[in-house]
């Protein structure tokens, strides 16, 4: 991370809405922000110094509300963007030297979001199931139309919660299932939207931004096609659709309630695996507050491989330092 004079990284910390950054910034050793898509609680890390010993512990369950960006500098955006609400879940006192670390998730993800439960659905659409989760939830659902429509027989949460729940409806149909700002975002993956619905701007981001990179293309697996069984009930006997090529087609494990439902998960499948063959991952000097999952990414300065992909941000982490250094680390898919 680079913290000099002429860079100098500027963030905003409140606890419960007071604001605490004027007491925290000359005790914070560190703070690192991990932003991920899909049903991962973001997790915000801070550090601080207790070595006076006057440092209040905070209780478990404080809501902090985290800002970042810069205060000044060359080659950044000066200014604050909000990060969002997290609730403390753990807390550590170590020493000596005395320091107080405090690790706090997405405060969207409540635990009765984690709790197990059993419910089903029968002749209803894959909007109104998302609508009954996020509605028990306190949630707003943001639920794009063309999935929203989807058609469901008859569709079963068995003992699992509804994190698992939206986990499993995500992967079956290639959608990215998120939690953001007391949104229940549900919509293709790449589809690129915020809690709000507006579309993510596409980033540029030129090699010499970055400290490091890592590039690497994985060899496709060799299978173009994915099969899917599910249970007929009219024939009383397991039916099996394949997309794709049948030869060597891959055989999904979980047995689905009819047929539309076996062919949506395959083609979510198939559409998995075409999309895995490069991963990029970087190491920005300057950090970018405004870097999140599933933003788009032009890159610009490396092999014309890389330089002529779209980018999928993934995942994303952001690290201060007490010396003023802010850093964004990003881990990068093939934009479908």
């Amino acid at each position: 991370m680079t913290g000099t004079a002429s860079n100098v990284a500027d963030w905003r910390i409140t606890l419960d809405g007071a604001d605490l950054t004027d007491r925290l910034r000359p005790i914070l050793i560190s703070l690192s922000l991990s932003e991920k898509r899909g049903d991962e609680a973001d997790q915000l890390d801070i550090v601080l110094d207790d070595t006076s010993g006057r440092l209040a512990i905070p209780p478990e369950g404080a809501v902090l509300r985290l800002q970042l960006g810069w205060l000044r500098g060359r080659d950044v955006t000066v200014g604050l963007i909000d990060k969002g609400s997290f609730k403390v879940d753990d807390v550590a006192h170590a020493g000596p030297p005395d320091r107080i670390t405090i690790k706090a998730r997405a405060a969207d993800f409540t635990s009765q979001i984690r709790n197990r439960r059993a419910h089903s659905w029968k002749n209803t659409t894959l909007g109104t199931v998302l609508t009954d989760v996020a509605g028990r939830n306190s949630l707003t659902p943001r639920i794009a139309p063309a999935l929203a429509s989807i058609a469901l027989p008859t569709i079963s949460q068995s003992r699992e919660s509804d994190i698992a729940f939206l986990r499993r409806l995500g992967r079956e149909n290639d959608a990215v299932a998120t939690i953001k700002d007391k949104h229940l975002i549900f919509a293709p993956k790449g589809a690129g939207q915020t809690s709000s619905g507006q579309a993510l701007p596409t980033l540029t981001i030129t090699r010499r931004d970055g400290d490091g990179h890592n590039w690497q293309r994985q060899k496709r697996d060799g299978q173009e096609g994915v099969s899917a069984t599910w249970h007929d009930k009219k024939a009383a006997k397991k039916q099996t659709v394949t997309v794709g090529k049948a030869d060597g087609a891959k055989k999904l494990r979980k047995i689905h309630p009819d047929e539309a439902s076996a062919k949506r998960a395959a083609l979510a499948e198939r559409d998995r695996i075409k999309r895995a063959p490069a991963t990029l991952d970087m190491k920005l000097a300057l950090g970018r507050a405004d870097v999140i999952p599933e933003a788009r990414v032009t890159v610009t300065g490396f092999k014309p491989e890389i330089d002529g992909t779209t980018w999928l941000i993934a995942e994303v982490t952001h690290r201060l330092d007490k010396s003023g250094g802010f850093g964004t680390d990003i881990k990068m898919e093939t934009a479908p």
